[in-house]
């Protein structure tokens, strides 16, 4: 039982990522959202000095305007966080097959998560209204990095307590 609920899981959170990339950008907008939620731009103060640079374009609340920049950095946090629970999810699938060491499974999660960023990317490339951006695969891989430090943490502390446990 333990191995399907992981494995829906792991498919649960491919599919997610799947459906955010078949819709465009004015599908899955959350300005209007923002707008809503946050009436009169609050912090804008506070939040007007910072400026990034994304792909060489300035990103502001200048450049793009209160809500825009919100939603970028909302968007990208999407990317660390979705990419994240995927390889923290194939991870815990792979596992399951009790290797002896555990670095082979983190590499094998890595690379599987690395390839469905690529194929997710590609995937937006022939959906309308989006661009494919090989910075958000980097994004995607630094999510599924700190996922899989915290999954093989646990997993280390979780087997040592069994071992303790057994013993």
């Amino acid at each position: 039982m333990k191995k399907l609920i992981r494995l829906a899981v792991l498919v649960i959170i491919g599919a997610v990522i799947f459906n955010f990339s078949s819709q465009t950008y004015e599908q899955q907008s959350l300005v209007p959202l923002l707008e809503r939620l946050l009436p009169g731009e609050p912090l804008a103060g506070l939040l007007a000095p910072i400026e990034v640079s994304y792909w060489g374009t300035p990103i502001s609340i200048e450049t793009k305007g209160y809500y825009y920049f919100l939603e970028f950095f909302i968007r990208k946090f999407a990317h660390l966080f979705l990419f994240g629970c995927l390889a923290a999810a194939l991870f815990h699938v792979l596992v399951l097959a009790r290797p002896r060491r555990i670095w082979p499974v983190v590499c094998l999660s890595f690379a599987g998560t690395a390839l469905y960023a690529l194929l997710d990317e590609y995937h937006q490339l022939l959906t309308g209204g989006r661009t494919p951006m090989l910075k958000d695969v980097g994004l995607d891989m630094i999510g599924a990095s700190f996922a899989l430090v915290i999954s093989v943490l646990l997993y280390k502390i979780r087997k040592r307590k069994e071992k303790t446990r057994l013993s």
